[in-house]
């Protein structure tokens, strides 16, 4: 995985090496503009990939797991739509864990009351998602999740653990903000892309084609698409002999500070 300090270092002397030999007309100039557009290209790519761990740890897979569990995540909730993916997971006996909009939970008290009852998990997802939370401050961003973990708490009594950023964008701002903030950043292994699929079975086929125990599949319970979906997808996990549960049990993990 990428890391941005090492990337750094790389960089900076890869920059300095290269101005030398500029210097020394060992190299033309525009071999420094490929060299930065490399290392910008690489940066952007660890910030908009939490995969890559680039600014900050977030969970992704499990480092060892003997059962046939993986985890169904939800984000950008809670949603009237919300409901019927309870419903779904109640008849199929699946758990999932939702990354809750903090506006959208003092919208929606009673769907973010429901999923605790019946056993799944919280998450925070910031208070806004503004699409330009790669460009607030550490503090702007450390009081987005401040805020969507009081409307969480002011509800449910539990204060929240698990973050994971809009977008999945992360920079150095966000990564203090996590840090300050003493939450532990969630990614995923399997990116459903339900926000810009044409069909269910294009859903269906990227997930399908790739999981296995201990994925994490990112999911919206805000499209009416991953809705009509889902049932298809837990008969298919049943099929695959893959139970769905929390973040907190696949990583074993506490889901929530107190």
């Amino acid at each position: 995985m990428l890391k941005h300090r090492y990337i750094s270092y790389v960089g900076i002397l890869g920059t300095t090496s290269i101005l030398i030999a500029i210097y020394v007309a060992f190299l033309p100039f525009y071999a420094l503009l490929i060299w930065l557009f490399l290392w910008i290209g690489i940066s952007a790519w660890g910030s908009f990939d939490i995969r890559q761990n680039y600014f900050l740890e977030a969970y992704h897979v499990p480092k060892e797991i003997s059962e046939s569990k993986m985890a169904l995540t939800f984000d950008d909730g809670p949603h009237p739509l919300t409901n019927k993916v309870l419903d779904l997971l109640k008849e199929y006996d699946m758990k999932a864990t939702f990354f809750c909009i903090g506006k959208e939970v003092e919208k929606y008290p009673e769907i973010v009351q429901r999923i605790i009852n019946e056993g799944h998990e919280i998450g925070n997802h910031t208070f806004t998602h503004s699409k330009q939370i790669g460009f607030k401050s550490a503090n702007e961003v450390y009081n987005e999740i401040q805020q969507c973990s009081k409307a969480v708490q002011e509800i449910t009594g539990k204060e929240l653990a698990f973050f994971r950023p809009p977008f999945g964008v992360t920079n150095p701002n966000i990564a203090k903000a996590v840090q300050l903030s003493k939450m532990k950043a969630i990614g995923w292994s399997i990116r459903s892309l339900d926000t810009v699929a044409k069909s269910s079975e294009d859903i269906l086929n990227r997930i399908l084609s790739k999981v296995k125990k201990g994925d994490v599949v990112l999911l919206h319970d805000n499209r009416e698409l991953t809705i009509k979906t889902l049932e298809q997808l837990l008969i298919q996990l049943q099929n695959k002999n893959l139970k769905s549960v929390t973040i907190s049990e696949l990583f074993r993990l506490n889901p929530y500070k107190k």
